[in-house]
């Protein structure tokens, strides 16, 4: 069946959902989707065998999402996941792809997050419940989630839970789920547990075993930038300063992005063009050819467009963009390296996508090294090394005799040394892209080994952080920001948004004071206008902050003071997915046959 479906419109999916595929860049769907999405559809059940970071995310949520009942508030579909990190991802995919289904909410639930605020939102209704198993099931002992409702049920990640010793809990939860329901096991393994847990509770499923062809040639130099401080333009912005690239392809995931990225680029003076699906095929063909011709240097594309391209100067790829697929990280790189060259592939990973890391690492089999972003230091250097060469090749081709009279002429009317004329036309010179680059050293987000080890094992626990050291408060200024408690919004996102989108050091950002509608926030006196400008379009918990400085006068009553979340203590004792104050008393726990981490 697979092999017949070229495109997502020959899949009977939603026009709703059929919509939202096409905004975000989606074409062509990758194997499990093509082979389990029909399926899904005819309301069978599925057992699917494919590696994590093979697209299975959008193989259930695109088929459950085109048959869910908007109408309805109770939960009807329900993904259990192994760990809160793979939660969060999933329900940020089911939103991503509702977009277009007005009233849609999903509900990620898990151990670690506040219960009072899950209880909250789960009272306000929720089509899509996506959790972990120990923590769903403090929901259903407290009455809080209602599965009557329920039609389908997805096990994500099924060995997974198996390893961590979930399967226990899965199985009670499936015991306690509407036996009329339709339900969906994917695995990356099928152990023997998990195939009796199919057995049991799937009715005549439909297999689906996809084999991923993830392999990476050694001739591709790959690495990874933790994203963190700075923001990702400006971090891009120094790679190209330092990296000798001959040609370049930037993969992004929308076409929106391909353009707006070109543009920013084009702004900072590189040869860049986009390349997207809307795009016509003589349009695309050129830009190709101009990359070839050395015509442009830069082309920012999305997985679908820059399939087949075959340009030989292309030194480097750059994945501005984490892929959710690991076949599609594959693909990408492969731009690189052709014809025997040597190439180099660069990864952008923000601290929440470090699974997806992880899972291309596991699924190419070669460990990606993680790299040092080029401090202002590095980049000036370059600068001045380039300024120097271009002032010696243009003392050897050209014929300086008129310009050497006119200085000569200049120095003896004025009196000024030929040094310090020299100096004044060089500074001329560099005024548009000075060689003196201010730029704070923004050290990345990197977790040694043994950190990754550890996410990989789903440990919980989590070490104290040192208390962070922050600037003069007489070098800071209050602002207003519009957003609140009653958004839900904690000094965390605050900080977390500043940081990440206005390229503000977490260490130059001050106190926080949360009120009611909006909150205060310090930060340093010297802050660029163009940064001033950017956070006011930031969002926090959906709410733009409109950022502008502080007039006083807020009522006590309504504020209290905090700090960013880093600045607080934390307790060295790892926290459980169920805490014990949260479950009613004298229920038997079910048996587990091995410990859980959840």
């Amino acid at each position: 069946m697979s092999s017949e479906i070229l495109s997502f419109s020959d899949l009977a999916i939603s026009a709703p959902i059929m919509k939202a595929i096409t905004d975000v860049g989606y074409e062509q769907p990758s194997p499990i989707q093509a082979a389990s999405i029909p399926h899904l559809l005819n309301g069978e059940d599925l057992l699917g065998v494919a590696q994590t970071g093979t697209g299975k995310t959008a193989a259930f949520a695109l088929p459950l999402l085109s048959k869910i009942d908007i109408s309805k508030k109770n939960p009807q579909i329900l993904v259990l996941a192994p760990t809160r990190e793979l939660a969060i991802q999933v329900a940020e995919a089911f939103q991503r792809y509702a977009c277009n289904l007005k009233g849609f909410h999903v509900l990620p639930i898990y151990g670690g997050q506040d219960m009072s605020t899950q209880l909250r939102q789960l009272r306000r209704g929720a089509h899509v419940v996506v959790g972990t198993p120990g923590r769903v099931m403090d929901h259903l002992r407290r009455s809080s989630l209602d599965l009557s409702g329920i039609t389908n049920i997805v096990l994500d990640e099924a060995d997974e839970m198996l390893r961590m010793g979930f399967i226990d809990d899965v199985e009670w939860i499936l015991e306690h789920a509407p036996k009329e329901r339709q339900t969906a096991l994917f695995s990356a393994t099928m152990p023997k547990q998990i195939r009796s847990v199919a057995t049991r509770y799937l009715n005549n499923p439909k297999e689906v075993s996809i084999k991923s062809d993830t392999t990476t040639g050694d001739n591709i130099e790959q690495c990874y930038w933790m994203v963190s401080g700075t923001n990702k333009l400006d971090a891009l912005t120094r790679i190209l300063e330092v990296e000798p690239f001959d040609g370049m392809i930037i993969f992004v995931r929308t076409k929106t992005a391909t353009a707006e990225l070109a543009e920013k680029l084009e702004a900072r003076g590189y040869s860049a063009s986009p390349l997207n699906g809307d795009m016509n095929q003589q349009l695309r063909e050129r830009t190709i050819d101009r990359l070839k011709n050395k015509q442009l240097d830069i082309v920012i594309a999305t997985d679908v467009a820059a399939r087949g391209i075959d340009v030989q100067r292309v030194s480097h790829v750059l994945n501005y963009d984490i892929p959710y697929d690991s076949e599609a990280y594959v693909h990408r790189i492969g731009r690189t390296g052709r014809a025997g060259r040597s190439g180099k592939a660069i990864l952008f990973v923000a601290p929440r996508e470090k699974r997806l890391l992880y899972a291309i690492e596991r699924a190419t089999r070669r460990p990606l090294t993680a790299m040092e972003l080029p401090t202002g230091e590095t980049v000036s250097a370059m600068r001045i090394d380039q300024f120097k060469e271009k002032l010696l090749e243009t003392i050897k081709s050209q014929d300086l005799s008129f310009f050497n009279e006119v200085l000569a002429q200049f120095s003896h009317e004025n009196d000024i040394a030929p040094e310090d004329i020299a100096s004044a036309l060089g500074y001329l010179a560099q005024k548009e892209r000075p060689l003196q680059v201010q730029w704070a050293n923004v050290k990345p987000a990197r977790e040694n080994r043994g950190d990754r080890e550890r996410d990989n094992s789903r440990n919980e626990s989590r070490e104290r952080r040192p208390r962070r050291e922050r600037g003069d408060d007489a070098n800071m200024t209050t602002f207003r920001i519009e957003v609140g408690r009653s958004h839900n919004a904690r000094p965390g996102d605050i900080v977390g948004a500043i940081a990440n989108e206005a390229g503000i050091d977490s260490n130059n950002i001050g106190h926080i004071k949360l009120h009611d509608d909006f909150s205060t926030v310090d930060l340093p006196n010297d802050m660029s206008d163009a940064t001033f400008q950017t956070l006011k379009k930031v969002r926090v918990r959906s709410q733009v902050l409109n950022i502008s400085k502080d007039q006083g006068g807020h009522s006590s009553s309504n504020s209290r003071s905090d700090k960013p979340r880093s600045d607080r203590p934390r307790s060295d004792k790892p926290r459980s997915d169920r805490p014990r104050s949260d479950k009613p008393r004298g229920e038997k726990k079910p048996r587990r046959s091995t410990p859980r981490t959840d």
